[in-house]
């Protein structure tokens, strides 16, 4: 069975199924804020939807991190992360340079995890 939560025209936030989550592109709250602030806010967000998901950093098994200059911002970045990933927790990860939705935003991440 699939679960779409918060679905719109376009996506749906959450979407569930056989004990996995899916969260859609989460990007930062404020997008005039530099890359570390928007690293933050961007994992608060998916903090939020992992709890309304059921789930939690614990069971993330993927994350793919967008950046817009990796020269600039993959340090500062990468700072933020890894203080927020529990530790012998890391998911599988990638890390790639894009051009964003938006030209202020610096930051972008797409989550796979699992349920509790």
């Amino acid at each position: 069975m699939i679960e779409r939560q918060q679905t719109k025209q376009r996506m749906s936030r959450i979407v569930k199924h056989n004990g996995t989550i899916y969260l859609c592109g989460q990007v930062c709250a404020d997008a005039s804020k530099d890359i570390t602030e928007q690293t933050q806010t961007m994992l608060d967000k998916v903090d939020q939807l992992l709890i309304e998901a059921g789930s939690d950093r614990q069971h993330i098994l993927s994350a793919t991190i967008y950046v817009k200059d990796m020269a600039e911002h993959f340090a500062p970045m990468n700072a933020v992360w890894d203080a927020w990933v529990p530790e012998g927790f890391a998911p599988a990860r990638a890390c790639v340079e894009a051009s964003m939705a938006r030209d202020v935003l610096l930051v972008e991440i797409s989550v796979v995890a699992a349920e509790k």
